[in-house]
C-alpha cells in the first residue's frame, strides 16, 4: 500500500526547468560557469550557491527574501498537478516536495497543491529580510536518497510503501528508495533507466493510474 510519494519540485510539479535559472533569468543573467564547476566537482553545494546569489546582487544589491518571493510566484504549476495531489490527498497518501531548488517556491506549491511536507534549499536572511549571501542546505543536490530515507525513517513509512516522481538523473537517488519511481518529462536516459515507469506527456495527471492504480486513472477534477 503507497503512504509516501516524495516530488522533485523544478521540472516536475512546477514548470521551470530551474527555480534557480527563473531568478537568473528575472535579471537577464546566468550562473553557467558556478553550474559547469559543480558539475565537475569543484565546488560544493554551498559555494554553488554562494554564487547564485552574487549574480544576483549584480543588479539588486539588496535582494530581499519578498521579492524573491514575488519573482517566483510567476512560475506556474505543472499541469496535471492539482488533479494528481488531489487524487493523492483523497487515498490519504503523504506526499512531499524534496527538492534542491528554492524553498519559497516550494512552500508555495505546497500550499497550493494542499501537500504535506516541502524540503528545498533556502537562503540566510538579515533582520530586514535581505540576503546574506549564505544558503541553508536542507537538501544536498547530489543525494537525495539520504534525504529520503530520513523522511522514511521519521514517519515510520518502509521503501516498499514510497514512491518517487523526478525528472533527472538527481532524482535517481529518490527511486532506489522506493517500490515505484516514475520518470516524468525525464531529461536523460540515466533517469529513464533508473526509474520502474516513463511519463513522456506533460500532465502529471498521467500517474494517477500508476500511483493509485485501485483509481482506475480517475481524478475528482479535470487536469488544470
Amino acid at each position: 500500500m503507497l503512504r509516501l510519494v516524495a516530488f522533485d519540485m523544478d521540472g516536475t510539479l512546477v514548470d521551470a526547468k530551474s527555480s534557480w535559472a527563473a531568478i537568473h533569468a528575472h535579471f537577464g543573467d546566468h550562473n553557467d560557469e558556478g553550474l559547469r564547476l559543480f558539475n565537475a566537482g569543484q565546488i560544493d553545494d554551498h559555494e554553488f550557491l554562494r554564487r547564485d546569489i552574487a549574480v544576483w546582487w549584480r543588479h539588486r544589491p539588496d535582494l530581499t527574501i519578498d521579492e524573491l518571493e514575488a519573482i517566483l510566484d510567476r512560475v506556474p504549476l505543472m499541469p496535471g498537478a492539482r488533479p494528481l495531489l488531489e487524487a493523492l490527498r483523497g487515498a490519504h497518501v503523504t506526499t512531499a516536495i524534496v527538492s534542491g531548488g528554492i524553498d519559497v517556491l516550494a512552500r508555495r506549491v505546497a500550499r497550493e497543491l494542499g501537500m504535506d511536507l516541502a524540503l528545498a534549499n533556502g537562503f540566510r536572511v538579515t533582520a530586514q529580510g535581505t540576503l546574506t549571501g549564505e544558503g541553508i542546505i536542507r537538501v544536498p543536490i547530489r543525494n537525495k536518497e539520504a534525504v529520503v530515507r530520513k523522511l522514511q525513517d521519521d514517519l515510520g513509512i518502509l521503501p516498499e510503501e514510497t514512491a518517487s516522481v523526478g525528472n533527472s538523473e538527481i532524482d535517481v537517488g529518490m527511486f532506489r528508495r522506493s517500490a515505484i519511481g516514475v520518470a516524468f518529462l525525464p531529461e536523460d536516459d540515466v533517469v529513464r533507466q533508473g526509474a520502474t515507469n516513463v511519463v513522456e506527456e506533460k500532465d502529471l495527471a498521467r500517474l494517477i493510474p500508476i500511483l493509485l492504480p485501485a483509481s482506475g486513472g480517475k481524478s475528482a477534477s479535470p487536469p488544470s
